[in-house]
C-alpha cells in the first residue's frame, strides 16, 4: 500500500467516518441511509460515504430526499463531495439542480515534519484567542479575503469553543494594530488527526511567511496533544505550500450547493 492510499484510508476512518460525533450543539444529524444530513444555523450539509451499492434510481431518489428536506426548512444544502467517491455522483448532483463551489486538493500529512514549518516574520505576532471580538474580527477578515459574506463564521467559531473548548484552537496574527490573518485547529477526538481550518491573510500581507508560521504553530500544539496527523481541504493557494512543507495530496472535494429559489 502506498504512502498515499494508507493516509487516505486513514482519512476516510478517522474524519469521514466521524463526522456526526462531533458536531456543535447548535447543529442536528439525522441519517438517510447512507447518508448524513445536517441542520446548522447557517445552510445544511450532506455527507455520504459508501454508495456503489446504489442503483441509480436509489441515488437520484436519496438526493431528492435530501434536497426536499431543506427545501421544506428554506435553506440552501452542501454536498460535501469527494475525488474517490462514485463516478457519477456529481452528474446526479447537477441534474437535481446543485452546483459546484470551488474544489479544494486533501491534503495529510505528519504533524511532527510541520512543527519547524516556519515562525512569524518580525513585527507580526501570533496568539491564541477565544474572544468574542476577535471572533467577529476573524469573519470580517473572511468576508474582506475572500469576497463573500462571513459574519456566520463568528457564531460557528464561538459555538465550537463552547460546545468543545478543548478540541479547538484559534490563532490569530496581528501587525501594525490590525488583524492579518486567522488559523485555528480542530481537534478530531477519538481519533490520531487534527484539521488545519482558516489561514486566509489579507493580500498586502501575503508571502511573508505567516501562513507558515500559523502551520508550524497548530502543528506544536498537534504534537503536544499527541496528534499524529494533520489534514488540510487546501485551496489552490495553501495546496503547493503544504506540499513543500511535506504534505500527500490525498483526494480532492468539492461542494456540491442547492439553493433554494425565492
Amino acid at each position: 500500500m502506498t504512502t498515499r492510499d494508507l493516509l487516505l484510508l486513514r482519512h476516510d476512518d478517522q474524519v469521514r467516518g466521524t463526522i456526526a460525533d462531533r458536531l456543535p450543539k447548535t447543529w442536528t444529524p439525522s441519517w438517510d441511509g447512507p447518508v448524513l444530513r445536517i441542520t446548522t444555523p447557517s445552510r445544511g450539509l450532506a455527507f455520504a460515504r459508501d454508495l456503489d451499492g446504489l442503483s441509480v434510481d436509489e441515488l437520484d431518489a436519496l438526493i431528492g430526499r435530501v434536497r426536499a428536506d431543506f427545501a421544506a426548512r428554506g435553506q440552501a444544502v452542501e454536498w460535501k463531495t469527494y475525488g474517490h467517491d462514485r463516478a457519477d455522483l456529481t452528474e446526479r448532483l447537477r441534474l437535481a439542480g446543485f452546483a459546484p463551489e470551488p474544489e479544494e486538493t486533501v491534503v495529510v500529512g505528519l504533524a511532527s515534519d510541520l512543527v519547524t514549518a516556519g515562525e512569524a516574520p518580525a513585527g507580526v505576532t501570533v496568539r491564541p484567542t477565544t474572544d468574542r471580538t476577535d471572533l467577529a474580527r476573524i469573519a470580517a477578515l473572511q468576508t474582506e479575503v475572500w469576497g463573500a459574506d462571513f459574519s456566520w463564521l463568528a457564531d460557528d467559531l464561538a459555538d465550537r469553543i463552547e460546545t468543545a473548548p478543548d478540541n479547538i484552537v484559534v490563532l490569530v496574527a496581528e501587525a501594525e494594530g490590525q488583524l492579518v490573518s486567522a488559523a485555528w485547529l480542530v481537534v478530531i477526538p477519538g481519533t490520531e488527526f487534527g484539521a488545519l481550518w482558516g489561514g486566509s491573510t489579507l493580500a498586502r500581507w501575503r508571502r511573508r511567511g505567516i501562513y507558515r508560521a500559523l502551520v508550524a504553530r497548530r502543528a506544536r500544539i498537534a504534537v503536544d496533544r499527541g496528534l499524529k496527523y494533520l489534514m488540510v481541504d487546501a485551496s489552490a493557494d495553501s495546496c503547493p505550500i503544504l506540499r513543500r512543507l511535506g504534505l500527500h495530496e490525498v483526494s480532492t472535494t468539492t461542494p456540491w450547493v442547492w439553493t433554494p429559489q425565492p
